[in-house]
């Protein structure tokens, strides 16, 4: 508890939740997502990348973290640029709207398989946007998943 008010409160992109993209390819940012992008970032701005069949979006100042990593690493091991140029190359800077939607460019939407049900998934320091039936196939844990996940918490000293 100590530790938690010396570094302050955090707030995390936690959950899961269902939208529909609008007509224009609009989604609709989860409220408590947007509480995080105002009280931990002070920033309304996202950058959405591609990522297989999802893509993430990072506050501007995770973005920027993860590309100084990006280029560090890359001049240690030069086999990254191809995820660089991947990453970086279909990254889309985002502002939410009055409304607090973003617009989610028609090329990131039809490359990710993303059609009109969205689902939105926490990944604390960014979130996942997927087209709900493709997360549904990719993601659903099975019973092996789950001793995996008990055995990775039992062995963390978390569970």
């Amino acid at each position: 508890m100590e530790s938690a008010l010396i570094r302050g409160t955090v707030y995390n992109f936690r959950g899961r939740s269902e939208h529909n993209l609008d007509g224009k390819g609009r989604l609709n940012i989860p409220t408590r997502f947007r509480d995080v992008l105002r009280r931990q970032y002070k920033d309304n701005r996202l950058m959405v990348s591609p990522w297989q069949n999802c893509l993430k979006a990072y506050p501007m100042a995770r973005w920027e973290e993860l590309e100084l990593n990006l280029l560090n690493t890359g001049r240690k091991q030069p086999e990254t640029i191809k995820m660089v140029r991947y990453m970086v190359g279909g990254v889309v800077e985002c502002s939410l709207d009055r409304q607090g939607r973003i617009l989610l460019p028609n090329k990131m939407r039809t490359d990710c398989g993303i059609d009109k049900t969205i689902l939105v998934s926490g990944m604390i320091s960014y979130f996942e946007i997927w087209d709900k039936n493709t997360w549904e196939a990719e993601n659903q844990p099975s019973d092996e998943d789950f001793r995996s996940f008990e055995l990775n918490l039992l062995e963390s000293g978390l569970f």
